[in-house]
């Protein structure tokens, strides 16, 4: 997987946007103003790819006792947050983008009804 595909993906969610809140380095992406992936653009330009996701607590908790590539969120909450590090290659795209589905609909679910409600239009 590389960088723009990563981003292709992100951005197809509906009312998905990118930016950079933070410094020039973390490429954040939102879902009407609510990150979903955060990813640390050094990492990725040094050879070691890795992205930030929103997790149910449960889960998070079992795909980190079953896949050495994902860890606590790297400057996150650990509870809600998973680094999920693509470099080491043992994780196929399609899994990967399914975290993303996971993360974002984290996201949406923590909205109000109003909020959701945009997302359809």
């Amino acid at each position: 997987m590389d960088i723009e595909q990563l981003r292709n993906y992100c951005l197809s969610k509906p009312k998905a946007t990118e930016g950079f809140p933070f410094d020039a380095n973390a490429l954040v992406f939102k879902v009407l103003g609510k990150m979903f992936a955060i990813v640390p653009l050094n990492k990725w330009e040094s050879g070691q790819a890795s992205l930030n996701l929103k997790c149910d607590p449960e889960y998070a908790i079992s795909l980190r006792a079953t896949h050495d590539s994902i860890v606590g969120g790297w400057h996150s909450n650990k509870k809600h947050w998973n680094t999920v590090l693509i470099h080491k290659g043992d994780l196929p795209p399609k899994f990967i983008f399914k975290l993303i589905d996971h993360s974002y609909d984290m996201v949406v679910k923590g909205m109000t009804k109003k909020m959701r409600d945009t997302l359809i239009e």
